[in-house]
C-alpha cells in the first residue's frame, strides 16, 4: 500500500483517476506497466470501457498502449482538433486476433467470416465503443455496386468506421479506394448529428515508409494496421513512441 500511495502522490491529474476503477483493477496495472503514461492509458481505458481485470490483463501483454500511440493515419490532416486526440487513441498499429481459428494461409473471405463468428471479441479487440453495423456492406453510386467489407460505428466519435481487409502487404493504391467508400457513406449513410466517417485499412504486412507517403496528401481519415492471428512476444517499442508531452496530451484528449 505504502508503495502504491508514493507512486501516485504526485500526480494531481491520475489521483481522481485511480479512485473510479477497483483495486483489482489498480493492482494490475501497479505491477505491470512501470512508465506514469502507460499506467495513465491503462486507467483511463478501464475507467472509460470497463475492462474486466482479465480484459486489462490482455490488453496490457498485447501492448495496446504501445500500438495506440504507433498507428499511422491521416488524422492530422483530415479531422478537427476535438476528435483528433480521440480518433487517434481509437485506431491501433496492429490488432491482435488470437481467438480466430485460422491457418497461417487464408484468403480474406475466410478472415471477414471467422471475424463474424466472433463478432464480440472482434470488437473488444478493436478496443471498445464500437457496434457492428454489417459485412460487405453495400453502396450504390450511378448504378454500380460497391461492398465494404466490415462497417462499425464508434459511439463516442459518432462515426462510421469502414474496414477494409487485405491478406496480403498494404498497397498504396487501397488508400484512393477506402477514400471513395468514405466519400460514399458520408454523401448516402452518415446521419445529419454524426462526424465524418473514419476508414481503417487491415493488412497482413506493410511498409511503415510506404504508409507514410500514401497518407500524406488523404483528405479523408485513414488509418492503416496490421493484424495478427497468434500472439506473438512483446516488442520493445518505446524507442518509436512519441514525445512524453504529445502523448500527455492525447491521454488528456480521451475525456
Amino acid at each position: 500500500m505504502r508503495e502504491f500511495y508514493l507512486l501516485y502522490k504526485d500526480e494531481a491529474r491520475v489521483q481522481p483517476l485511480v479512485a473510479q476503477i477497483a483495486w483489482t483493477h489498480n493492482l494490475v496495472i501497479f505491477q505491470r506497466c512501470k512508465d506514469p503514461l502507460q499506467r495513465e492509458f491503462y486507467i483511463r481505458m478501464t475507467r472509460k470501457f470497463g475492462w474486466s481485470k482479465n480484459v486489462l490483463i490482455h490488453q496490457i501483454e498485447n501492448q495496446s498502449y504501445e500500438k495506440s500511440l504507433l498507428a499511422q493515419t491521416s488524422f492530422d490532416q483530415a479531422l478537427s482538433p476535438e476528435l483528433l486526440a480521440q480518433a487517434k487513441l481509437a485506431v491501433k498499429d496492429e490488432y491482435t486476433f488470437d481467438f480466430l481459428e485460422l491457418g497461417a494461409e487464408h484468403s480474406e473471405r475466410e478472415l471477414e467470416r471467422a471475424l463474424m463468428g466472433r463478432i464480440e471479441d472482434f470488437l473488444r479487440a478493436m478496443g471498445g465503443m464500437f457496434a457492428f453495423m454489417g459485412s460487405q456492406y453495400r453502396l450504390e453510386v450511378d448504378g454500380r455496386e460497391f461492398f465494404i467489407d466490415l462497417l462499425l460505428f464508434h459511439r463516442r466519435l459518432r462515426c462510421l468506421l469502414a474496414i477494409e481487409l487485405k491478406v496480403g502487404e498494404f498497397q498504396p493504391e487501397f488508400v484512393g479506394k477506402m477514400q471513395f467508400y468514405l466519400a460514399a457513406l458520408d454523401q448516402q449513410v452518415r446521419q445529419a448529428d454524426e462526424n465524418a466517417s473514419i476508414g481503417i485499412i487491415l493488412c497482413k504486412e506493410k511498409s511503415r515508409t510506404i504508409v507514410e507517403y500514401a497518407l500524406h496528401d488523404a483528405s479523408k481519415p485513414i488509418g492503416v494496421a496490421t493484424y495478427r492471428t497468434t500472439r506473438t512476444l512483446p516488442q520493445d517499442l518505446a524507442e518509436q513512441l512519441p514525445a512524453p508531452e504529445v502523448i500527455a496530451a492525447l491521454l488528456q484528449g480521451m475525456d
